[in-house]
C-alpha cells in the first residue's frame, strides 16, 4: 500500500506543474478536451431547444436570485474573488484526482507520472527511423542507448551463430540461432535489467538443460508455437512490450566459412575465431541467401543506418553476405555510418587498422555501404593495454589518410567504457548513442 506524501507548498506546486504538463504540445490531449467540452455544450443546447428552453430559463432565474443574495450580503470585491478562487480550486482538485486515478491504474508502481511517460512516448515516437545492423554484444550495447532517442528502431541481426546454447539448439532442434536476437530483445525492453538477467539465466542442472539460457529456450518455444523465428520475435515483442523491432537478416539456415592465409578453409562461425588465422575471404552456405522482406522494407524506409559495433567477420559481415541487404543499404539515401571496434580481436582482426576494417566490409559485399566511420579518440589506460596485449589485442589504429582515400569521413569521439574491475573495454551505450544522433542531426540538416 502506498504511503501518502505529507502536504507541502512544494508538493502543491509540483502537482500543479504535473497537471499543466497535460497541456503540453504534441501530447494530443488539449484537442480532445476541447472536443469533449464542445460536445457537452452542444448537448446542453440540444436539450434546451427540445424542451422549449424551460430548464435554461428556470436555471438562469435561480442563479440570478442566488447571485443577488450573495452580492447583497457580501461585498462583490470579496465574494467575487472568493468564488473565482473556490471554482479554480475545485477544478484543479477534480482534474488532479481524475488523472491520479488513471495513473494509479496504468502505473501502480508510482515511479513516474503518467503524463511524463506519455510525453516520453510521444517524443520517442517522433524520433528518426533507425536501422542498426550487426550482432553479438556490440549491437545490444548500441540499442540500449538508441532507445532513449527513438522508438522507431529496427535491429537487423545475424543468424550465423553456431556456438554455445544457440549452436546446440540449432543442431538438436533445427531452429535458427536465437542468441543475438535474445540480447537485442532484452536491450529494447523497458525493464531491461530484470529481463536481461532473466534471458541470460543459464541452467546449471537438469538433463539437457545445462548450459542453455532461458531466453534461448523462450524464443525456441515461441518459434515452435508460431511457426518460424520471424513470427516468434513479433509475438515475443508484444509479450515483452519492447520499444523497437528485431529482425533476422534471413530465415535461411546459414553457415559461415572462411579462407585463411595459410590455406585452411574453416567451417562454422565459432570455429573461425578459434582457428586464429588471418582471414582472406569469408562467405556462407548456401550462397546468396534471400533477405527477410521486412528487413529490406526497414532499410528502404530508414532515416539513418548504423553498422556495428561488433566482431567484424562473425557479427557484422554475415548480415552483408545477404546480397539484397547489402544492395538496399548501398542504394539508401539516408546517412550511413560504421561504428568501428575500439580494440582488435585475435582470430579476426589482429593487427587491423580502421581502414582495413573498412576494406574488409567493402570486399565482402562488393560496394561501399557507408559514408562515415566512428572511431574512439582516447586510448585506454596502460594497465588495460597490457591486459589486452596478453591476448594479442590492441587499440585499432586510426590511419586517417587511408580512410580518406577510401572516401569516408572520420568521426572521432570518446565513447569508451573501461571497467576497472574486469579490465574489459566496451562502448558506452549512452555516449555512443549521443554522438551518433548528433552526427545524424548535422548530416540531416546539411542534406547529406
Amino acid at each position: 500500500m502506498k504511503t501518502p506524501k505529507p502536504y507541502s507548498a512544494k508538493a502543491a506546486t509540483d502537482q500543479m506543474y504535473q497537471w499543466f504538463k497535460w497541456l503540453a504540445p504534441g501530447l494530443l490531449v488539449k484537442r480532445w478536451l476541447l472536443i469533449s467540452a464542445g460536445g457537452l455544450l452542444l448537448a446542453i443546447v440540444g436539450i434546451a431547444i427540445s424542451t422549449g428552453m424551460t430548464p435554461i430559463f428556470y436555471t438562469l432565474r435561480f442563479l440570478r436570485g442566488l447571485l443577488g443574495l450573495i452580492a447583497g450580503t457580501i461585498p462583490n470585491y470579496i465574494s467575487g474573488p472568493f468564488l473565482i478562487l473556490g471554482g479554480l480550486l475545485l477544478l484543479f482538485w477534480g482534474q488532479s484526482r481524475t488523472f491520479n486515478s488513471i495513473s494509479e491504474v496504468f502505473m501502480p508502481e508510482g515511479d513516474q507520472e503518467l503524463v511524463d511517460r506519455l510525453l516520453q512516448r510521444r517524443r520517442l515516437h517522433r524520433g528518426p527511423k533507425i536501422v542498426a545492423i550487426g550482432g553479438g554484444t556490440g549491437l545490444s550495447t548500441l540499442l540500449r542507448g538508441l532507445k532513449d532517442y527513438s522508438s522507431n528502431i529496427t535491429a537487423i541481426v545475424t543468424v550465423a551463430d553456431d556456438g554455445g546454447s544457440s549452436g546446440r539448439l540449432r543442431r538438436e532442434i533445427g531452429v535458427l540461432p536465437p542468441g543475438d536476437i535474445r540480447n537485442c530483445l532484452a536491450a529494447f525492453a523497458d525493464e531491461e535489467k530484470l529481463l536481461t538477467e532473466l534471458f541470460q539465466y543459464r541452467f546449471s542442472a537438469g538433463d539437457g538443460l545445462v548450459g542453455h539460457s532461458f531466453g534461448n529456450l523462450f524464443l525456441t518455444a515461441m518459434s515452435d508455437i508460431t511457426g518460424d523465428l520471424e513470427q516468434a520475435i513479433v509475438a515475443s515483442s508484444r509479450v515483452l512490450a519492447i520499444r523497437g523491432e528485431v529482425l533476422p537478416a534471413t530465415l535461411t539456415d546459414v553457415n559461415l566459412w572462411a579462407q585463411l592465409d595459410d590455406g585452411r578453409r574453416i567451417e562454422g562461425e565459432s570455429s573461425i575465431t578459434q582457428a586464429k588465422g588471418k582471414i582472406l575471404k569469408i562467405g556462407c552456405t548456401p550462397e546468396n541467401p534471400p533477405a527477410l522482406p521486412r528487413a529490406l522494407e526497414a532499410i528502404l524506409e530508414a532515416d539513418y543506418i548504423i553498422i556495428g559495433p561488433g566482431s567484424l567477420y562473425t557479427s557484422i559481415i554475415p548480415n552483408l553476405l545477404v546480397p539484397e541487404i547489402a544492395i538496399a543499404i548501398s542504394e539508401s539515401k539516408a546517412p550511413r555510418i560504421y561504428v568501428c571496434n575500439i580494440m582488435t580481436q585475435e582470430g579476426e582482426t589482429q593487427g587491423y587498422s580502421v581502414a582495413e576494417h573498412i576494406r574488409a566490409i567493402d570486399k565482402a559485399c562488393g560496394v561501399a555501404l557507408f559514408d562515415a566511420v566512428l572511431v574512439q579518440g582516447k586510448s585506454p589506460c596502460e594497465k588495460t593495454l597490457i591486459r589486452y596485449a596478453q591476448q594479442n589485442a590492441h587499440p585499432v589504429f586510426v590511419d586517417r589518410e587511408a580512410i580518406k582515400e577510401l572516401g569516408r569521413r572520420i568521426v572521432v569521439a570518446n565513447v569508451m567504457d573501461e571497467d576497472e574491475v574486469t579490465g574489459l573495454i566496451r562502448h558506452n551505450s549512452h555516449l555512443l548513442a549521443t554522438v551518433l544522433l548528433r552526427w545524424y542531426s548535422r548530416a540531416h540538416q546539411n542534406g547529406e
